[in-house]
């Protein structure tokens, strides 16, 4: 016997991979896994990966971390590629992506990423995502026996909550105003025990919410949207920011985003987390029409649409309702508010709205006053009309909407 080559220790089994262009360039990722894992890591380039994944010797990693920045875009079909081989060896992936494109990032975290990391890392959230990516995989609940009012839903909660979009049909006719305004009205239509209520703002471009309720814009809220299929009840509310302590906000991102960063499953997802966790829930809608603008309409109960009394609004409205009812889609869910509505001692206002309807064949329900400077001034401050102008026109008419809205809602829970 050898003595000498009994005395060597057996290698440590590699228990992680990184897999990049350069592990160079990426060297507080190196000085993290060290931490972390000590030897038992190694460095794989991209080829070498799909080589090493086929091998016996794959079989002992628990995860591999691929690391990419902005010159690996054009590799996205070989990281996919990459990613898939992993997973049909059961091998975690956890993504490490510095200045890569939110289009991009979106299409890898939908091949199946288990995890997401921007860099360069935060401290501790290497060691973070280890820990998620080891606990074991929660055992689901058995089905429960179907009952009365029983309906499916993404996340389980223990609510139902009403959904009501807000679309402007035009630029500046005053609808995130409305929504930010009715989200809190319907949040304080009680003293005790009023309802919950959540706004979302999915306007991922231009969406005013945090400004509107002086609100900071997380880069939270950007993981939540770009990787849907991991988020549950935990994430999506850590991603919502408190206003007052009675409305939950889900802000736009802190970056510009296109609007087609999310389709219609994301955003089923995100209204079905929403609606679960609270009793009504707002949407503030951007002005263009995108492929889950109908996921939105056909989940809504009353469907917002505002406007002004002008030829751009009628025009715009009158081509939305021709759509809709081309599409066969619900077209009948939309209520058409006029903001800054003439005064009542305006006849010849009130006479040029009931031409505009008729020649729309819609009925106007809604005649929103104009608050004038006072609303500017809110909105430039963070507050909502009635912490700033609580006798201002249009939010005592915003407060008469969210009572007859939350008497309504009482009336059907009660029927139901």
């Amino acid at each position: 016997m050898n003595s000498s080559a009994a005395l060597q220790p057996e290698p440590a089994p590699v228990a992680a991979c990184t897999v990049s262009r350069d592990v160079q360039n990426f060297d507080l990722l190196i000085e993290d896994m060290e931490a972390e894992l000590g030897e038992s890591w190694g460095d794989l380039s991209f080829a070498d990966a799909a080589a090493f994944l086929a091998q016996p010797d794959a079989n002992t990693l628990e995860f591999i971390a691929i690391a990419i920045d902005s010159e690996d875009e054009s590799e996205i079909v070989m990281i996919g590629d990459l990613i898939h081989l992993a997973q049909d060896k059961g091998v975690k992936v956890l993504l490490i992506a510095q200045d890569v494109g939110p289009v991009v990032l979106h299409q890898l975290l939908n091949f199946g990423a288990d995890g997401f990391l921007p860099y360069p890392l935060p401290e501790g959230a290497l060691h973070e995502a280890i820990e998620r990516l080891r606990a074991p995989e929660p055992v689901a609940p058995p089905p429960a026996a179907p009952g009365k009012g029983d309906h499916q839903q993404v996340a389980t909660g223990d609510r139902d909550g009403v959904i009501l979009p807000v679309h402007g049909l035009a630029g500046g006719v005053g609808a995130t105003t409305f929504a930010v305004n009715l989200a809190w009205e319907l949040a304080n239509v009680q003293k005790k025990d009023g309802p919950s209520v959540c706004l979302l703002d999915l306007d991922f471009q231009m969406g005013t919410t945090s400004t509107y309720l002086d609100l900071p814009r997380k880069d939270i809220v950007y993981e939540l949207i770009s990787d849907t299929a991991s988020a549950d009840l935990d994430s999506f509310r850590a991603s919502l920011q408190p206003f007052g302590e009675k409305v939950q906000v889900l802000t736009a991102p802190k970056d510009m985003l296109p609007l087609d960063i999310v389709g219609p499953d994301d955003i089923t997802t995100l209204l079905n987390l929403a609606r679960s966790s609270f009793d009504i829930v707002l949407v503030d809608m951007p002005k263009t029409l995108v492929s889950w603008t109908e996921t939105v309409l056909n989940a809504a109960h009353v469907y917002f649409a505002l406007m002004e009394l002008d030829m751009r609004s009628a025009q715009n409205a009158l081509r939305f309702i021709r759509l809709l009812k081309s599409e066969d889609l619900p077209y009948e869910r939309l209520r058409f508010a006029l903001n800054r509505a003439p005064r009542f001692t305006d006849l010849q206002g009130k006479a040029r709205v009931k031409r505009m309807a008729e020649s729309l064949d819609i009925d106007i329900e809604l005649l929103l006053p104009d608050g004038q400077r006072q609303v500017t001034q809110a909105c430039d401050h963070g507050v909502p009309l009635s912490q700033n102008a609580a006798k201002n026109p249009l939010r005592k008419e915003i407060a008469k909407l969210a009572g007859s809205l939350h008497e309504l809602m009482a009336a059907e829970a009660d029927a139901g």
